[in-house]
């Protein structure tokens, strides 16, 4: 006999320091009038993006460029046009080369979708993974999720 899958524990939106605002697109949609699954990537990446390559932050020094290497998504609940989202991102992990992120999409207050992506740093010209720096692993550690510590 299987063992009952237990229910992962609802993501709460303030244990993720940084987020952003977005819009539902009609573009999103799909046939069934829901946000199509492969916007959430989108979504995903807009928060990931928007935190790695703002210079303030310090993660992306000259010379150096981040891969995404997995991404997976539980989709939690459907997500309509029109409307505006939240997203949150929290550093999950800090490890030699990579990071690790966790990530929510909320709609008035609902946790639609949630995810872990993992991004490995390369030089930009060799493409091979490099170390990530003492100076970038201490700006990583002010995103930590609420109740990781970056290990």
């Amino acid at each position: 006999m299987n063992a009952p899958i237990r229910a992962e524990a609802e993501p709460r939106l303030q244990d993720f320091p940084y987020r952003l605002s977005d819009n539902v697109r009609f573009a999103d949609l799909d046939i069934n009038q829901h946000v199509n699954n492969a916007s959430y990537a989108s979504y995903f990446e807009t928060s990931r993006v928007t935190l790695m390559k703002d210079s303030a932050n310090g993660l992306q020094p000259d010379g150096v460029g981040w891969v995404m290497v997995r991404l997976d998504i539980n989709f939690r609940a459907e997500l309509h046009w029109p409307g505006t989202i939240e997203l949150g991102l929290g550093v999950a992990k800090i490890g030699r080369t990579s990071v690790s992120f966790d990530q929510v999409v909320f709609s008035q207050g609902k946790c639609v979708a949630s995810a872990r992506a993992v991004n490995v740093l390369v030089d930009q010209a060799t493409r091979k993974p490099v170390p990530l720096t003492d100076e970038i692993k201490a700006n990583f550690k002010r995103w930590l999720t609420r109740g990781y510590d970056g290990q």
